[in-house]
């Protein structure tokens, strides 16, 4: 089995699994984000785009239902025994009149969901692996079985890691700070910004001499000029441009694990509001960090942030940091906890967070972020990298 989790975990994980199903009712669960595959069973393949599934029940039974040629990967990455993999055939992929969760449905079938006490089915219903069609195949192949929203169960419980994990994303750490170092010097003026890109995926990819990167679940985010005020760009063939502002949101990763970063470039000489954008920022992490602990709650860290920034008349939107840790296309976020008003939850030993202060403004903008973990007394930082914007006079 290719996995770097140690022996115990994954025992660990079903059964916590199990108890949440408990608590909200559940017979079975019906798992299809690639993320929770992973966590659950080891599963690691480029097949997300294909119906795929684990259903796990609350008495013990596991089973992974895939396409003929994923369930090769599933003999070789997973630590299920060969009679709980199960595949439709090739000639199920992408038809018009026939879908691979119908055959699935079937199998449950032969499978026993229909013995089920309550026949009450969790469905992980906003993630982006399950489409409309795969849904309506399913439910309509199964009509006696009641099936409802599972809320991200499994989600949940990827909250807090392990300290096997927090050795995995502290090892996608420092793929992070070379990637991002990389980045950095890779900004020139007159460089072109595909050129940038190609050398931070190269260094995603070698990782170090002593970690090996893997690809992430989002590509660099390069940001640059007027549009280094708009969150979520790519990259385009144009060259940077001397006096222009360049914008990284990058990540490293290992064995799935996701650290990303954020940092700003300046090519010359900054302007006053950037300068002091930069100070403002970095006195809101510092104080940010400074609230991050256990037993306090995610909204309380954002006030914390907005307490910084009212004097200065400025405010934020949107969130300020999201949970992470293993992570497939198209995003490295956990989809639970997030740092801003009204989220209540309370921070517990073992969560990891990317604290991302990105300040996005009219035609210009700054960005500032750290990978953390909630300890005992406070919080880790993953990256040992400046918190400054970094000014390059080439």
């Amino acid at each position: 089995m290719m996995t770097d989790v140690v022996p115990g975990e994954f025992s660990t994980r079903i059964e916590s699994v199990r108890r949440r199903m408990d608590e909200q009712g559940l017979d079975a669960l019906i798992i299809t984000d690639p993320c929770n595959l992973y966590y659950l069973i080891g599963y690691n393949a480029w097949s997300f785009y294909m119906p795929q599934c684990l259903y796990i029940t609350g008495s013990g039974q596991l089973e992974f239902l895939a396409r003929e040629m994923d369930a090769l990967g599933a003999r070789s990455t997973t630590w299920l025994p060969e009679e709980h993999i199960h595949h439709y055939s090739e000639d199920m992929v992408h038809q018009p009149d026939v879908h691979p969760f119908e055959w699935i449905a079937h199998k449950l079938r032969d499978l026993g969901i229909y013995d089920l006490p309550s026949r009450r089915i969790g469905l992980e219903l906003d993630e982006d692996f399950l489409t409309p069609r795969g849904y309506l195949a399913l439910t309509t192949s199964l009509p006696e079985c009641t099936f409802v929203d599972s809320h991200e169960l499994v989600n949940w419980v990827r909250a807090v890691k392990s300290p096997a994990e927090l050795d995995l994303m502290r090892k996608a750490a420092k793929v992070t700070e070379k990637v991002m170092r990389t980045g950095i010097d890779a900004v020139v003026s007159g460089r072109r910004q595909c050129d940038v890109a190609a050398d931070i995926v190269a260094a995603q990819t070698a990782g170090t001499p002593e970690v090996g990167g893997d690809y992430p679940a989002i590509v660099p985010l390069i940001a640059t000029g007027k549009s280094a005020g708009t969150p979520h760009l790519t990259w385009s063939d144009k060259p940077l441009v001397h006096g222009e502002t360049t914008v990284l949101e990058l990540c490293g990763v290992h064995s799935r694990y996701h650290v990303p970063c954020a940092r700003t470039v300046n090519l010359g000489t900054p302007s006053a509001e950037l300068a002091k954008m930069a100070d403002i920022v970095a006195e809101g992490m510092t104080v940010a960090l400074g609230a991050v602990r256990p037993g306090v709650t995610a909204e309380s860290v954002e006030e914390a942030w907005r307490e910084v920034l009212r004097p200065h008349g400025l405010t934020k939107a949107s969130r300020i940091a999201y949970s992470i840790g293993i992570g497939y296309p198209p995003d490295w976020g956990e989809h639970t906890i997030s740092m801003r008003p009204g989220d209540k939850t309370v921070l517990a030993e073992g969560m990891t967070f990317h604290l991302i202060l990105g300040m996005w403004m009219n035609g210009w903008g700054y960005d500032m972020s750290e990978p953390i973990a909630v300890t005992a007394d406070g919080v880790e930082k993953f990256v040992d990298l400046p918190e400054i914007l970094t000014v390059k006079e080439a």
